[in-house]
């Protein structure tokens, strides 16, 4: 029995949820957005909630109970509230700009770094160091951030790099004489 998968997704006044066979479709305020459902579960929409339930039994049904009513829940949530990253920058001369659909680094490397965008998502620089991502679909949001974390992470040894703002970064002791 899955903890996840038997609580109901809450629909939000403001968001209609379309149910069509295996295709689930969310459209709200910050757009429309949809998820392709596996044949191993089953989801009903009645009285302002989403339910999840397995199809049949078996080990696969039951992992993707809980996994489709998380995707649900993103997916409710990306269309009425939105989801929202931020990365800060650390270093001497480390510094972002956004021009266009691009954001443009620069992390000590010998070239700037020009990094397109993705559609859906917007991304917002503060101070030359603050990235605030933000759009609808987590997924998307999620890997463009780890993608450019991945252009310079963080050192343990003086903290230089792109981390989340909440990151905790485990610090070393430098050589000794």
């Amino acid at each position: 029995m899955s903890r996840i998968g038997k609580e109901p997704v809450e629909v939000p006044s403001g968001v209609d949820v379309k149910v069509d066979g295996l295709l689930v479709t969310a459209k709200g305020k910050l757009g429309e957005e949809s998820y392709q459902l596996t044949d191993d579960v089953t989801v009903t929409h009645e009285e302002g909630k989403l339910t999840v339930a397995p199809a049949r039994g078996g080990k696969r049904a039951s992992s993707m109970w809980g996994t489709t009513r998380s995707q649900l829940q993103n997916l409710v949530t990306g269309v009425s509230e939105g989801f929202t990253y931020n990365l800060e920058i650390q270093g001497v001369g480390y510094r972002a700009a956004v021009q266009g659909s691009t954001l443009n680094l620069q992390l000590g490397f010998s070239h700037d770094i020009n990094y397109p965008i993705p559609d859906g998502i917007s991304v917002s620089v503060d101070r030359n160091v603050a990235i605030e991502v933000k759009g609808a679909n987590k997924a998307v949001i999620g890997q463009f951030c780890s993608e450019v974390r991945a252009f310079r992470p963080p050192e343990p040894y003086k903290g230089k790099g792109v981390r989340y703002r909440d990151e905790y970064v485990m610090r070393k002791e430098g050589k000794k004489k």
